[in-house]
């Protein structure tokens, strides 16, 4: 991986609407933290959308402009990030129709979510290219943009792996040329004595021992070359893990911790179980939510005592209360001298003091829909840019450049 590309991070989300709490504390708040670190590129994947609701395409559009909004209003910034629309980057699709060119029908089938989610889904017809297809069209969307990083729970590593396959095996057909090794040790000499003489020994080092800091520092010793070709340094790259150039690298999962923010009934808060408090809910719906949120089964009545660690109030209470009040309501709870309905005003107030922010910058967008659109117009832009570059070097190799 080089060095520049390695700074890439790139991350995606279905259109489904509106965002929850959810959304917000298991992803955005990662992204807005990656978004100062990288060069981050976030988008709307409506083209995935359409491998499960392509028979209902009603509301995309709607679902993806108020997506974006939630992602504007929680503080996603269009200055420090690239956000734009999947379909709007007609690169990711052409890069999806040539690596499937050269995918293994075999690799796309083995794909660990390829069969769960036709048990989940069994009302909807899977037996879709599309569906099958889905993993390569993500792995277009990484590789278009040489991204390095990709924020991936521990559940969705599997599309990582894949996308490095795919990867490794493209720069296995099309990254061999005539001669490569004379220009690769041409390309060493290039370097001065000092460097040609490391990066000789680095290459060994991960070649011979499977050293990934070797191999790492040498990618960073090629990257720092200031006078060599960046064809010249594109050989280098390949020739240490073999022999052919990398013209697609492999990314690396940037694994993120699991969402610790739980439904109104204990389990993981999604629309799909209807345990959701939406970004945009009012103080009125945030407090008749919480109210009559299901807690320990054990207290029926106002002098029982409780467990709070029974309570899904308890784990709502981890997040938005202070170690004073978690206090209160562990010794409260145990000994009864607290009410449910006590314990639960503290966690509306959390809920509900964090959504104000983020609700004021929400209606002014709401307000001024074509700012939204040409932040969008301007990312789409900036994203084909990138985009492009990849392009125009895949059909080079590809046999596919008519000049």
């Amino acid at each position: 991986m080089s060095l520049v590309t390695s700074q890439r991070v790139l991350s995606g989300m279905r259109p489904t609407g509106q965002l929850h709490l959810g959304h917000y504390h298991g992803v955005l708040k990662n992204w807005i933290k990656l978004q100062y670190e990288y060069r981050c590129f976030f988008f709307a994947a409506d083209w995935h959308a359409l491998t499960t609701q392509y028979d209902d395409v009603s509301m995309i559009a709607s679902n993806v402009w108020d997506m974006l909004i939630d992602w504007l209003s929680v503080g996603v910034n269009p200055s420090e990030a690239t956000i734009f629309i999947q379909s709007k980057v007609p690169e990711h699709a052409e890069l999806h129709l040539l690596l499937s060119m050269s995918t293994p029908l075999s690799w796309l089938e083995r794909v660990p979510t390829y069969k769960d989610q036709q048990q989940k889904l069994k009302d909807k017809d899977l037996s879709t290219y599309g569906f099958l297809g889905y993993p390569l069209l993500q792995s277009a969307d990484i590789l278009v943009y040489k991204a390095g990083l990709v924020p991936v729970g521990e559940d969705q590593v599997a599309h990582i792996e894949i996308t490095r396959e795919l990867a490794r095996r493209f720069n296995f057909l099309y990254g061999r040329e005539p001669d490569f090794q004379e220009k690769a040790k041409e390309a060493i000499r290039k370097m001065g004595k000092k460097n040609a003489n490391l990066y000789n020994e680095l290459r060994k080092r991960y070649q011979e021992q499977g050293d990934a800091e070797a191999l790492s520092t040498a990618q960073v010793l090629v990257n720092a070359q200031q006078n060599i070709s960046l064809g010249d340094k594109k050989r280098l790259l390949g020739f240490l893990e073999g022999e052919t150039r990398t013209i697609l690298p492999e990314p690396e999962a940037l694994l993120t911790e699991t969402s610790k923010m739980p439904g109104l009934d204990g389990q993981k808060m999604s629309k799909s179980y209807g345990n959701t408090i939406t970004l945009r809910d009012t103080p009125v719906n945030v407090e008749q939510k919480v109210r009559t949120m299901p807690t320990d089964p054990a207290r029926i009545r106002r002098t029982d005592a409780g467990e709070p660690e029974k309570c899904p109030v308890w784990q709502l209470h981890k997040i938005y209360s202070p170690e004073d009040v978690k206090a209160w309501v562990q010794e409260g709870c145990r000994s009864a001298t607290i009410g449910c309905i006590e314990c639960k005003q503290p966690v509306i107030e959390g809920i509900k003091a964090e959504l104000t922010p983020i609700q004021e910058k929400c209606r002014r967008y709401q307000e001024s829909p074509e700012t939204v659109r040409a932040i969008m117009s301007e990312g789409c832009e900036k994203a084909r840019a990138v985009a492009r570059e990849t392009l125009e070097e895949v059909r080079q190799v590809m046999g596919l450049s008519y000049r």
